[in-house]
């Protein structure tokens, strides 16, 4: 069985013996909320022993997936998960729908004020995507941040 998707308990390691971080906290689903996920993010990082650049990367990318949940969602809260699993860091959000179809990348001169979040995002992940709830109402978008932490020698996956 493959390990679980953003929001949901994974029920196998992916590895035998590598450790996997896991940290999932709940939002209102109000702009002051970017604040709050991103000082959560880097707490979290910090005490996980990671570094500045990460940090800040960090940030941007919950910063962006969060206001997206805010404003194009009509729920009343959103939960934000961050995964890290060797070298690799996973951000997660979940709103609960009711709102747009989902993100997309702009691109048109219309949407210059607005719309450019997923740009940054895209630039700064080794990769992102989005999906339906496995259960339930809303979306999960998520992005994933390489951070060349060392892999523990004498475990290959």
């Amino acid at each position: 069985m493959a390990p679980g998707n953003a929001l949901i308990p994974q029920l196998t390691g992916a590895c035998s013996g590598i450790s996997v971080r896991r940290h999932t906290f709940d939002l209102a689903a109000r702009t002051e909320s970017v604040a709050v996920a991103r000082r959560r993010s880097r707490d979290l990082l910090t005490g996980w022993g990671h570094h500045e650049e990460l940090h800040e990367t960090a940030e941007l990318v919950i910063s962006e997936l969060v206001t997206n949940a805010v404003v194009h969602t009509a729920g009343d809260y959103i939960l934000c998960e961050l995964t890290d699993h060797q070298s690799l860091l996973r951000i997660a959000v979940r709103d609960l729908g009711c709102g747009t179809a989902g993100p997309r990348l702009c691109h048109s001169a219309d949407e210059e004020e607005r719309g450019r979040g997923l740009l940054l995002v895209d630039a700064v992940s080794s990769s992102w995507g989005t999906h339906d709830a496995p259960y339930g109402p809303g979306r999960i978008v998520w992005a994933e941040l390489a951070h060349g932490g060392p892999r523990q020698a004498g475990r290959p996956c």
